[in-house]
């Protein structure tokens, strides 16, 4: 999904990767255990598969931009599987993954029809008990001028436990934080 330069440079920084390893993931996975074999949906520039892979026995990461799928494959070459795809419309089985995650990448999804897709994909994928994990960002000027130009469909915390619960989810509960939410939803 279209990133301005700013945002991308962000992203892409070692201070953005401190704060996924120090910050983000710990408070995002307080508490979770993801199972076995676990899908990551839009990892991006890889801050958080570089500690998802030290986490968990097997990592699938499925990211839309080609080119950062190549550059994550480059960089993981073994120790995950990167596949180029669009987490609307996932090419794996139902039941295949322990746990599906995705962090600060929802308001990159298009519009709320695709990311409902995208949570009933999750959901599709996962095995049954298996859970949904993630976080986002929630809106501010801050990070309304980030996102200049970028694609921005910012998710409604507050909303968000209906979305998941319609998309297939037998549970579904969401924790606020400062500028962030996280999730969990499991699959029956």
């Amino acid at each position: 999904m279209p990133m301005n330069w700013m945002h991308r440079t962000l992203c892409s920084s070692d201070k953005w990767a401190a704060k996924v390893r120090d910050l983000l993931l710990p408070w995002a996975l307080k508490d979770v255990e993801l199972g076995r074999d676990v899908l990551e949906i839009g990892p991006g520039f890889g801050a958080t598969t570089r500690v998802l892979v030290g986490n968990v026995p097997h990592l699938t990461a499925v990211e839309v931009d080609p080119g950062s799928a190549d550059r994550l494959r480059r960089e993981f070459g073994g120790r995950a599987t990167i596949v180029t795809g669009d987490a609307t419309a996932l090419e794996f089985p139902d039941d295949s993954f322990d746990g599906v995650v995705c962090f600060t990448m929802l308001h990159h999804v298009p519009s709320a029809a695709a990311q409902d897709r995208l949570f009933a994909e999750a959901c599709r994928v996962l095995r049954p008990g298996g859970l949904f994990a993630g976080s986002d960002s929630t809106t501010s000027a801050r990070f309304r001028f980030l996102h200049l130009g970028d694609t921005n469909v910012t998710v409604d915390p507050d909303r968000l436990p209906d979305r998941l619960t319609a998309a297939g989810f037998g549970t579904a509960e969401v924790s606020k934080g400062t500028g962030s939410f996280r999730f969990r939803a499991r699959k029956p």
